[in-house]
């Protein structure tokens, strides 16, 4: 499948750095998530940043997409860019002088000609990679075996499992038959990027690969924008007032976040490097929100105390 330009979806030059590209996903998966836009389209202008960030954030993709553009998965591992650059190149030119012939291996009788123009020799062109046999008079025939096409399909994971790395079996339906193989999920992953089973794709001479986009099953608990993991944390109005150290669950265990005195409902306390770990560089961070939460049902020494600080406060969240 034929993606659009990555650069162009998040806003970004092409010889822009990771740290860029990540701020720039960043602020566009904040905008477009579907938890928080409700537009129609924020669903499938959150799925294409997020696309453009898993090519992006992945160096290996990112080059192989700077070489072939937005068919770069379909094309072979062993082609260079050069050749390749070089044959589209000749496949224009052939379309403009052929009148009417449909790219570059244009057919007379089930033969392949030219197409690339005569002065270039494709042997020499492709190296061989595509088992090609030269006929007399610079024609080729049976020289380019099909490959399957390459296929998608999508595999749910925990926010822990996310985290933690884990295993999956998935079973491909074949035409010889199910097939079952054993995936394993790498620790770091986020929502929307593809994990590349080699040549497991669609049946041909040389087998097309399979893409397991990754989704990440909403949480009870978490919320997950990139790398950043957000979560609530609740605390009691004298823990906020007058500051504490406490307990929160994180993906990655029990973490203990420090309250500063004065806290308000809704402040955002920053844990560096709890978010979802990162195997090509930093991790993201987890985001504790406050949340004052009072009793329901208070103690009569509760409800006594608290009258006493009503009577005795002048503060007036109100007007402050």
């Amino acid at each position: 499948m034929a993606v659009q330009d990555p650069y162009a979806a998040l806003g970004v030059s092409r010889d822009a750095g990771q740290d860029e590209i990540q701020r720039a996903y960043r602020k566009l998966a904040r905008a477009h998530h579907p938890d928080i836009n409700k537009d129609p389209e924020a669903e499938e202008r959150f799925k294409d940043v997020s696309e453009a960030y898993a090519i992006l954030s992945d160096p290996e993709q990112r080059r192989r997409y700077d070489a072939f553009g937005p068919d770069f998965r379909r094309v072979p591992e062993d082609v260079d860019p050069d050749v390749w650059a070089r044959s589209r190149a000749g496949a224009g030119a052939g379309a403009g002088a052929g009148g009417g012939r449909a790219g570059p291996y244009a057919t007379t009788g089930g033969v392949y000609t030219g197409g690339f123009g005569e002065d270039i020799d494709l042997e020499e062109l492709f190296g061989g990679i595509f088992g090609g046999r030269r006929r007399g008079g610079g024609q080729w025939s049976a020289w380019s075996p099909s490959r399957g096409a390459d296929q998608e399909a999508e595999i749910e994971v925990s926010v822990e499992e996310a985290y933690q790395g884990t295993r999956r079996t998935i079973t491909l339906q074949r035409p010889e038959g199910p097939r079952t193989l054993d995936v394993t999920v790498p620790a770091g992953v986020t929502d929307g990027q593809r994990i590349r089973l080699g040549g497991q794709g669609g049946s041909g001479d040389s087998a097309g690969d399979l893409y397991l986009v990754v989704r990440l099953t909403p949480h009870p608990r978490y919320r997950v924008e990139g790398r950043d993991v957000y979560t609530d944390l609740p605390l009691t109005p004298w823990e906020a007032a007058l500051g504490t150290t406490a307990g929160l669950q994180t993906p990655g265990g029990e973490a203990k976040v420090k309250v500063p005195p004065g806290t308000s409902s809704g402040r955002r306390l920053r844990l560096r490097g709890r978010g979802l770990p990162n195997p090509r560089g930093a991790p993201g961070d987890l985001f504790a929100e406050v949340r004052i939460v009072v009793p329901s049902e208070p103690s009569e020494t509760e409800r006594r105390l608290l009258e006493e600080l009503a009577s005795a406060s002048s503060f007036d969240p109100r007007r402050s």
